[in-house]
C-alpha cells in the first residue's frame, strides 16, 4: 500500500503521461457534466430513503455503476496503474472501482450489517482503485472502531469516524502498514493497538498475505534491493580510500537502481522502502524516493 494523493485532484488537472498514452484529461464541461449527473442520483436516492424504500434505493445505485466507472482510467493515472491496496498491477487481477465507504450495506466485525453510505455512491472522493482478488473478499465490510462516532446522511462526519479499514489515501493509515523479508504485510514497528488491530484486519480482508502470489513477489523485490543494497556497500567500501573509478561507478549504478525501485511508479516500491528503511542506515535512507 502506497498513498494515493487525491486532494484537489481531479480528470480535469490530472496531466497526460507516457505512462498511460489512452489518457486524455476530460475537459471541464466534461467534468461539470460528470458531477451534474452524480447530484441528480442523489436527488433521487435522497427521494427513496425518505420514503423508506431502500430496496429501490440500492438497486438504483447498482443500475448506475457505468458512471463510476467512467473514472476508473483517471484512478489508474493516479496511481501509475497500480492497485491502491496491493501495489501491483495484473497479479492482483482485474481492477474495481471500489468503494471505500459501501454504498448499500456496512458489515462490522462480527457479520452484523447497518444501512450503509449511499449518499456517497456517486461522490468521487470515495472511491478507490482495487483488484476484484481483495475486492471480492472486502465486499460490504467496513466496521468502525467501538464507541466510534458513526456516519449518517442525518449528521454526516465521515471524517470523525474510526475505520478498520486502512485507506490509501490517508499518509497516516498508509505509514501503519510494512512488509518483511518473507513479503509478508505486518504492522509498522511501534504500532498500537489499536494500530495494529487494523493492518491485522486490512490484511485480512483484502487478502494481503492469503495471496500467495502476492507474498511471492513482495519476497521477491525484497530479494532484489537486498542485493542491489549488498553491492552498494561493498563497491562503496572499495572507494573509501579513493582512487578506485570502477567501484565508484558501480556505487552509482547501484544507486540508481535502489532509486528507480522505490518510484512511485514501480511495483510493490513500499516493500523497496522498507527492505532500505530495515537496514538502518541514513545514508541508504537518502536513496529512497
Amino acid at each position: 500500500m502506497r498513498y494515493i494523493n487525491m486532494n484537489g485532484l481531479t480528470p480535469v488537472n490530472t496531466p497526460a503521461t507516457p505512462d498511460f498514452p489512452g489518457w486524455i484529461p476530460w475537459t471541464e464541461q466534461q467534468w461539470q457534466e460528470w458531477l451534474s449527473r452524480s447530484r441528480l442520483y442523489n436527488r433521487r436516492l435522497t427521494e427513496l430513503h425518505n420514503a423508506g424504500d431502500f430496496e429501490t434505493r440500492n438497486e438504483y445505485i447498482n443500475a448506475r455503476s457505468t458512471h463510476w466507472g467512467r473514472l476508473k482510467e483517471w484512478l489508474k493515472v493516479l496511481s501509475y496503474g497500480k492497485c491502491w491496496f496491493s501495489e501491483v498491477r495484473d497479479l492482483y487481477s482485474h481492477y474495481d472501482v471500489e468503494h471505500f465507504r459501501p454504498k448499500a450495506k456496512s458489515k462490522s466485525t462480527d457479520g452484523t450489517e447497518r444501512d450503509a453510505y449511499w449518499w456517497l455512491a456517486f461522490d468521487y472522493t470515495n472511491y478507490r482503485l482495487c483488484g476484484n482478488v481483495g475486492n471480492r473478499k472486502k465486499g460490504n465490510w467496513f466496521p468502525l472502531r467501538v464507541g466510534s462516532l458513526v456516519s449518517s446522511f442525518q449528521t454526516q462526519n465521515e471524517e470523525s469516524e474510526e475505520p478498520y479499514l486502512l485507506d490509501p489515501a490517508d499518509a497516516d493509515d498508509v505509514s501503519l502498514i510494512s512488509f518483511d523479508e518473507e513479503g509478508k504485510a505486518v504492522p509498522s514497528p511501534g504500532a498500537t493497538e489499536w494500530e495494529t488491530m487494523r493492518v491485522e484486519e486490512t490484511i485480512k480482508r483484502l487478502k494481503l498475505n492469503e495471496h500467495n502470489d502476492l507474498a511471492e513477489a513482495r519476497r521477491k523485490v525484497w530479494l532484489d534491493v537486498s542485493t542491489e543494497i549488498d553491492e552498494y556497500l561493498k563497491h562503496k567500501a572499495r572507494c573509501n580510500n579513493g582512487g578506485n573509478p570502477v567501484a565508484r561507478e558501480k556505487v552509482r549504478a547501484h544507486c540508481v537502481n535502489i532509486r528507480n525501485m522505490t518510484l512511485p511508479n514501480a511495483e510493490l516500491s513500499s516493500v523497496a522502502r522498507w527492505c532500505v528503511m530495515f537496514r538502518n542506515d541514513p545514508q541508504l535512507s537518502r536513496l529512497v524516493a
